[in-house]
């Protein structure tokens, strides 16, 4: 794929990565503050919705891997998926101080299905669009570097907002407004002008059951691991950051949106150097050296003079490079194991493979959530215009600095031993388009890698 054909795929991820940064940072906060629900709540039901949406993402990612249609396999559930998530965010925008934690999760619930169907068969798509090792970095580079621009227009439209007098809770509803406008223009021009490759699979019969064979791989085990790890290092920060940096470290709320702008525009240098340092030293290895200096540039945080805006700018550029570059490897090492993994079974493993994957980061989601329920235990009040002892301010401190350290260098270390080579995986490569050359020998099978039809060879019944 040309350059521009990659990033028209990967606009798709615009409306998707300014839904995840509004969720995590911005949305708690507005039901809470501005809302008026209880802060207990809103953390309870954020975490619970997150983990009950766990199983529903793999069979969503089963139903995907098992769609046989001309549209192809993700592409469909891609077109599906986006009205399901607009509608999701209209819901959400109707919830007032009257909304139960059981109205705001089932809200929350649908808001989440529809966006596991955008995401999900986003990733898994681009996983089959860059096969190769390098390809693939490519891919996921530019889908994770077109997401920061999402990421900075939710961050840059309350900042707006409040300069044209507008309140803090009208800017979260923009931004709310935006994602809803942006969803059906990218999910169009994916569906306009990128083809989708689908797989001959050469297993016939195939249980349900054998997908737990995932979970007894070691590689699997690993990325999932890793990937909980690296959510919810940077998940943890995101739930307290606006709590953090207003209540801590004495910025206003226009200072901190600006110094998280930095943070999230990082991401512009974090995935080109994430994609150029794993063609040179691995995948694996470029994950360890963005987590460890990513957890050594937050260990300056506290450090640094409060309110000082130009003393934290640099360490918050750093910080969120790395973050940028440790995402791009994990959804990139992802499609290598899944590749693997088909060359065992004969078997498309994509879409699952994603589907775990975010089943881990909405499970760290979930966890950093509870970090309200911590707060609310140790008598931090969130609400506008309450007034916090210098007891609450110390402790969110060290909840917000001690756990993403932490996970985040655990997320590394999860990768210590990993085999899979870009040597082994050109030659995993090699033999899954030596089979895909043997299948189109087979005029059917031809035509099943080309529109997903279930079709039998020539000469014998299905």
């Amino acid at each position: 794929m040309s350059m521009p054909a990659i990033l028209a795929f990967a606009s798709a991820s615009i409306p998707i990565q300014a839904l995840v940064l509004a969720i995590g940072v911005h949305l708690p906060r507005y039901f809470a503050s501005h809302v008026g629900l209880e802060l207990a709540a809103v953390g309870a039901a954020f975490a619970m919705v997150r983990l009950v949406d766990i199983p529903i993402d793999v069979f969503l990612g089963m139903g995907m891997d098992r769609t046989r249609s001309r549209w192809g396999r993700y592409r469909l559930w891609l077109a599906l998926g986006t009205p399901v998530l607009m509608a999701g965010l209209y819901l959400m925008l109707q919830a007032n101080s009257s909304t139960s934690q059981l109205g705001l999760s089932g809200i929350l619930l649908f808001l989440y299905v529809g966006y596991s169907m955008v995401y999900l068969s986003h990733l898994a798509w681009g996983g089959v669009l860059g096969p190769t090792y390098k390809q693939r970095s490519r891919v996921f580079g530019a889908v994770i570097g077109l997401g920061v621009v999402g990421a900075m227009a939710v961050l840059l439209i309350p900042v707006v907002m409040q300069s044209l007098g507008h309140s803090e809770g009208d800017g979260v509803r923009a931004m709310v407004w935006f994602i809803i406008g942006a969803l059906p223009v990218t999910a169009l021009l994916v569906l306009s002008t990128t083809h989708e490759p689908i797989t001959r699979e050469t297993a016939k019969h195939f249980a349900v059951s054998d997908y737990l064979t995932l979970l007894k791989r070691g590689n699997v085990l690993r990325l999932l691991a890793a990937d909980l790890c690296a959510t919810l290092g940077p998940g943890w920060m995101a739930t307290l950051y606006l709590f953090y940096f207003k209540d801590s470290r004495g910025f206003d709320t226009t200072a901190a949106n600006l110094l998280l702008m930095i943070y999230i525009a990082a991401g512009f240098a974090g995935a080109p150097f994430a994609a150029w340092l794993a063609n040179r030293i691995g995948k694996h290895r470029a994950l360890m050296v963005s987590t460890t200096i990513y957890s050594l540039g937050l260990m300056l945080v506290p450090f640094l003079p409060a309110g000082n805006f130009l003393a934290f700018a640099p360490g918050m550029f750093l910080v969120g490079a790395m973050s940028t570059s440790f995402v791009v490897m994990i959804r990139a090492l992802t499609g290598d194991i899944a590749d693997e993994v088909r060359l065992d079974t004969g078997r498309e493993w994509m879409g699952l493979m994603y589907a775990l994957t975010i089943g881990t980061t909405k499970i760290a989601s979930g966890l950093s959530a509870l970090t309200f329920v911590l707060l609310a235990a140790i008598g931090y009040q969130a609400k506008v215009g309450a007034v916090n002892t210098p007891a609450a301010i110390d402790s969110l401190q060290l909840v917000y600095i001690v756990g993403p350290i932490v996970f985040v260098m655990l997320a590394g270390a999860c990768f210590i031993g990993y085999r899979l080579t870009p040597e082994r995986h050109a030659e995993i490569r090699r033999q899954l388009e030596e089979r895909e050359r043997e299948a189109m020998d087979d005029p059917a099978g031809a035509l099943e890698s080309l529109t997903g039809e279930e079709l039998a060879p020539l000469g014998r019944s299905s």
